[in-house]
């Protein structure tokens, strides 16, 4: 087994780097996945936005804006561009990383279940702003969609959260400590 420590700093930087971006293929690929438990009203959880959520938890705000941009283009990539999901998983990004500058927010399991909880109400409110400026629904029609869905899919998102966040804090945590004593 190699220690990490011992690897030379662009070594170590390659394994952060390819661990993360491991990372948001394996969210991108199990995102339309739909296992027994992981299905509500035949949505299943954000992993993108987990994943967004648990990046900017201890990230500036130009950072979790980044991450929501490069998530949101991929899930733009991987379902349809209308609309888009770059604006809410930036809006998602923005508003975790000013919640640690705000120091409202203490970083354990319950709090980011919460705070995943929100932002998927908040991306899916995001989503739904867009549907109604195309027209072709009515604002009842959508609005009525948005709450089924907006809750299902937070009600979902919260409760596997801790699964990704959980192994990449770790993981993340690792790597400063490691980075700030090397």
């Amino acid at each position: 087994m190699i220690e990490i420590s011992r690897l030379p700093y662009y070594g170590r930087q390659m394994l952060n780097w390819g661990v993360t971006v491991a990372s948001v293929i394996v969210c991108a690929l199990i995102l339309p996945t739909r296992l027994p438990g992981m299905e509500l009203l035949g949505l299943g959880p954000n992993w993108l936005l987990i994943w967004v959520v648990a990046w900017s938890v201890k990230r500036t705000v130009l950072q979790g804006a980044i991450a929501g941009l490069a998530l949101g283009l991929i899930q733009d990539g991987m379902t349809s561009p209308d609309p888009s999901h770059t604006l809410s998983l930036m809006c998602v990004g923005i508003l975790t990383a000013s919640f640690k500058k705000q120091r409202y927010v203490q970083e354990d399991f319950i709090s980011v279940a919460l705070i995943v909880f929100g932002m998927t109400v908040v991306a899916e409110t995001v989503l739904a702003l867009q549907f109604s400026l195309t027209g072709t629904r009515t604002l009842a029609e959508i609005w009525t969609e948005h709450q089924q869905i907006a809750l299902s899919s937070a009600i979902l998102s919260s409760l596997w959260a801790p699964i990704l966040y959980y192994p990449l804090n770790v993981w993340w945590e690792k790597m400063n400590w490691i980075e700030n004593n090397a």
